[in-house]
């Protein structure tokens, strides 16, 4: 795996009027899916502007290699009517290897035509390419990939949202707002 260099030497600026949304995709143990995302108008997701939820109550089998089956419809489901994001961050990865096996957030890519982050939380073995960002105090890294954004600018952005933890608070929000369906009373709902 890489390392990469501090925020302030790679500095992502993005254009007044930017959205970034973060979103993530849960799985009940009774069926179908909860998709969440949240909003921001800066990268670092300081302010979130809005929550979103979407439920399915059916969805693909998990089947390896074709996760993207599963999670495609979801995130499809909870970005419908919100206004297009300039950058999206997926739990997960863009690439599976370093050749360029499509992952999650690559078919992300595709079908909305956006930059992509991905953020893992564990390690894919053949994903070489993916950059360990360490966050806070954490002991344990991230795995982050990207498409149509350089992986050290995408690792660099991670390292630098808000929140103390190993975790961005934005990513942990839209982990928990999945797995409750439940949004906050500023946020809006799908």
């Amino acid at each position: 795996m890489m390392t990469v260099a501090s925020l302030e030497q790679l500095e992502y600026r993005p254009l007044a009027g930017d959205r970034f949304a973060a979103v993530d995709v849960y799985y009940p143990p009774v069926g179908g899916a909860i998709a969440a995302a949240v909003i921001a108008a800066d990268p670092t997701f300081a302010t979130l502007l809005g929550e979103h939820t979407a439920h399915l109550a059916q969805v693909e089998p998990y089947r390896p290699g074709n996760f993207f089956a599963r999670e495609l419809p979801a995130l499809r489901a909870v970005l419908a009517g919100i206004d297009r994001p300039d950058l999206l961050i997926v739990d997960g990865y863009v690439h599976l290897d370093p050749d360029g096996q499509p992952g999650l957030g690559a078919h992300a890519h595709a079908e909305f035509g956006v930059p992509v982050i991905g953020v893992a939380k564990t390690p894919f073995r053949s994903a070489t390419q993916a950059i360990e960002v360490r966050r806070g105090a954490a002991h344990r890294v991230l795995y982050i990939t990207s498409i149509a954004l350089p992986a050290e600018q995408a690792a660099a952005l991670v390292r630098g949202m808000a929140g103390p933890y190993r975790m961005p608070d934005a990513l942990r929000r839209v982990d928990a707002l999945s797995r409750t369906g439940v949004r906050s009373s500023t946020g809006t709902d799908r």
